[in-house]
């Protein structure tokens, strides 16, 4: 079967950057393609250089499918190739036609996305990439209105309709949140992500995965000119997080 079977190879979208055998965005062996552009500005971003939806490289599906099948070797049952960013579903058609040439490949997909959908991304193209995506790894950023807007200087209702559509779906999804010290690091915290997950009861959690905040993108704001909103804050102790991951496996990948 030749390429031109798999896409079409006109299909062009804009790439930050690949990372080749990766392992820490979806099961197995990866290789992650980041896409260009991002509508959030969140205060803790670690690549504030994929903002810009004008940056850069522009590829094919067809180039890309090629590039993933060489690593094909390396994935074995587990691996695949996951689209990250920046938010894939800024380039939403780019995304869906990428996803579908990858599974008519025989490769296995992942979509990595904060589930902000910009408003022309309409229900039936977001179906289309959900129909194609093997395993959803949703960065819900926060289930608080409120500190969601101030973490992204975005609403959270587009969250919520993403979130509505993984579960009519049947998407398989991994939730990640990152914990920041002396703003979401309470056990409260991880009550109110168990009771905003529960809003959706159909919802396939495979997993629940917290992050522990970290400095290391604030060289990259220093880079860009840009003073980094939180300066001065300390990394986020490992042995907190991992009595909230504990308090995440009881309340939420116990009951959902």
């Amino acid at each position: 079967m030749s390429i031109s079977d798999y896409c079409d190879s006109d299909l062009q979208g804009r790439i930050h950057s690949l990372e080749t055998l990766g392992a820490a965005d979806g099961p197995g062996l990866r290789l992650v393609i980041f896409l260009q552009g991002c509508p959030m500005s969140c205060r803790y971003c670690h690549n504030p250089d994929t903002w810009s939806a004008e940056g850069g490289t522009l590829f094919s599906v067809s180039e890309l499918v090629r590039r993933a099948l060489r690593y094909k070797p390396y994935f074995g049952a587990a691996g695949g190739v996951t689209l990250s960013g920046g938010e894939p579903l800024l380039q939403a058609a780019f995304t869906a036609a990428l996803m579908q040439a990858l599974q008519a490949a025989g490769l296995s997909t992942a979509l990595d996305t904060s589930g902000w959908l910009p408003a022309y991304v309409g229900g039936s193209l977001l179906a289309e990439i959900l129909s194609h995506t093997d395993r959803v790894i949703l960065d819900v950023k926060s289930p608080d209105p409120e500190q969601f807007r101030w973490l992204t200087n975005r609403e959270i209702e587009p969250l919520r309709t993403f979130l509505s559509a993984c579960a009519k779906s049947g998407s398989t999804v991994w939730i990640r949140q990152v914990i920041v010290p002396d703003w979401n690091d309470q056990p409260e915290n991880i009550r109110q992500l168990a009771a905003f997950l529960r809003q959706w009861p159909d919802l396939r959690v495979e997993k629940v995965e917290l992050l522990p905040y970290h400095t290391l993108g604030e060289i990259k704001w220093q880079k860009l000119n840009r003073s980094y909103p939180l300066a001065g804050r300390p990394p986020l102790n490992l042995d907190r997080l991992n009595v909230l991951q504990q308090l995440v496996d009881q309340l939420i990948i116990k009951t959902v």
